[in-house]
């Protein structure tokens, strides 16, 4: 394995990236998440450049009946009627596919965030979230021992 000071975040980035329109509903971004196994959706304006971010936190802040700590089908109704650009994040902190992994790391410690759309000439290009990099730091931890 090449050094990780080395990587750069293309080498480790997902690039098959679930996405969800920002006028679809919330239920539907709840099953994908579900479904897919995923905690980030990245969201889509309607002429596909990028709109926001939708993590799982953002679905139970975003639903009143989680946060009143009613049941699963009072929280099932509250998404069927909220919109993914009512609790998605905008304007969310990107990186580039040729930034240093190191650096994309230091960014989402710095903001507190699980994942960075990679972003190159205004097009998504990937994902890169804070599970690739644990599993990365697992692989180099096993490769030393």
């Amino acid at each position: 394995m090449r050094d990780l000071s080395e990587l750069r975040v293309r080498d480790v980035m997902n690039a098959d990236v679930t996405t969800i329109g920002r006028n679809e509903k919330a239920d539907l971004a709840d099953e994908l998440m579900s479904v897919g196994r995923i905690r980030h959706l990245v969201v889509l304006d309607e002429d596909g450049s990028l709109a926001g971010v939708l993590s799982r936190r953002d679905l139970f802040r975003g639903s009143l009946a989680s946060a009143l700590g009613f049941g699963s089908h009072a929280q099932a109704r509250t998404f069927k009627l909220l919109r993914v650009k009512e609790i998605m994040t905008c304007d969310p902190q990107t990186v580039g596919p040729e930034a240093p992994l190191a650096e994309a790391a230091a960014q989402m410690v710095r903001h507190k965030i699980g994942c960075l759309p990679v972003v190159e000439n205004g097009a998504l290009v990937g994902i890169l979230t804070e599970g690739r990099l644990t599993e990365l730091v697992a692989e180099a931890g096993a490769s030393d021992a």
